[in-house]
């Protein structure tokens, strides 16, 4: 029996909108965390593995990858210039991805070259030492500091004009040291920032709110101060002060999201800010973010886009006033 023109016609309607969708969902979901496991990157591609498989967005598991190197130079070259068609991968970012980018050190690739794909959450910058450590507030660290600059050890995640060097530098540079002269040792995210303070190796990680929570929550770890507006909510964090309640006007949010390869096509692209969309819109996607000490931040596409340029502007005038760029 024939079947009936309309029906024809709503049939093969239905599996042309039906089609692009179930060619389109990545086959083999990746998110690379351009760092050792255990920090912020980290943090971030296990909320998205996470998220889009309990929403069944994802029918696949996602599998998390390590790319260390350069706090994020090593991934972003290698998904630039490497993989940059891979449908099915998704590369973690932060504020600090954006800060490298705006002063060159991801080589000749700058932030045009990958297609920016979600902001879900952000956290803020923070000071830690061990539980057992002499300095008790931002106002110690700083006596500490103007008494013996060289003395004081400071692990940051990346080199000179990095995020935490960053962060500490503005709390330096607002009680009028030279951030030139404090004693850096460079890590490579905040896995290794913990591990070095816990161990001893270093007296104080500038480092991320969110990276620190459980070390918090044991007991191992205190924070001298969040560098967020006003202190933030939750149990773990809540008395917790802030560097501006402290006297020190340093505010620096760590914005945390994804790009894809710049060759990866709209149509690939368009299903993974619909999923995005879809997440950053739901209260089990909030829960997911909060269990993570991650706040409220939802931006995808040309909107992320345009954020992240204006970002890298303002990132190239702060290192401009730092002496790191000409």
């Amino acid at each position: 029996m024939k079947m009936p023109l309309f029906a024809t016609l709503l049939a093969a309607t239905c599996l042309s909108l039906a089609g692009p969708v179930a060619a389109d969902e990545p086959r083999r979901p990746e998110c690379i965390a351009p760092a050792a496991p255990g920090g912020g990157f980290d943090l971030t591609c296990k909320l998205a593995q996470s998220a889009l498989v309990q929403s069944k967005l994802l029918k696949a598991p996602m599998r998390v990858t390590y790319m260390p190197g350069g706090v994020g130079a090593v991934a972003y070259n290698a998904v630039v210039a490497q993989r940059p068609a891979e449908a099915g991968t998704i590369t973690a970012f932060s504020s600090g991805s954006l800060l490298n980018l705006a002063q060159g050190k991801f080589g000749r690739f700058d932030e045009s070259a990958v297609k920016w794909l979600a902001g879900v959450g952000t956290s803020y910058g923070a000071l830690a030492v061990r539980n057992d450590s002499p300095l008790k507030s931002l106002d110690d660290l700083v006596k500490a500091l103007k008494d013996n600059p060289g003395k004081v050890v400071i692990g940051s995640g990346g080199t000179v004009g990095s995020q935490d060097w960053m962060q500490t530098a503005l709390v330096a540079r607002a009680a009028g040291i030279n951030p030139r002269e404090l004693r850096y040792v460079a890590m490579e995210g905040g896995g290794e920032l913990a591990t070095a303070l816990l161990g001893g190796h270093i007296q104080v990680a500038s480092t991320d709110i969110s990276d620190s929570v459980p070390h918090i929550a044991s007991g191992d770890m205190r924070i001298l101060a969040v560098f967020s507006e006003e202190r933030l909510p939750g149990s773990v964090v809540a008395s917790i002060p802030t560097a501006k309640e402290q006297g020190y006007e340093v505010v620096w949010p760590v914005i945390r999201g994804f790009y894809v390869g710049p060759k990866v096509s709209d149509d690939a692209y368009a299903w993974w800010k619909n999923a995005f969309d879809q997440l950053l819109a739901s209260e089990d996607f909030s829960r997911l973010r909060e269990d993570r000490e991650l706040y409220p931040f939802a931006m995808t596409g040309d909107e992320l886009d345009a954020y992240v340029k204006k970002q890298v502007a303002q990132y190239k005038e702060l290192a401009q006033e730092f002496g790191l760029i000409q």
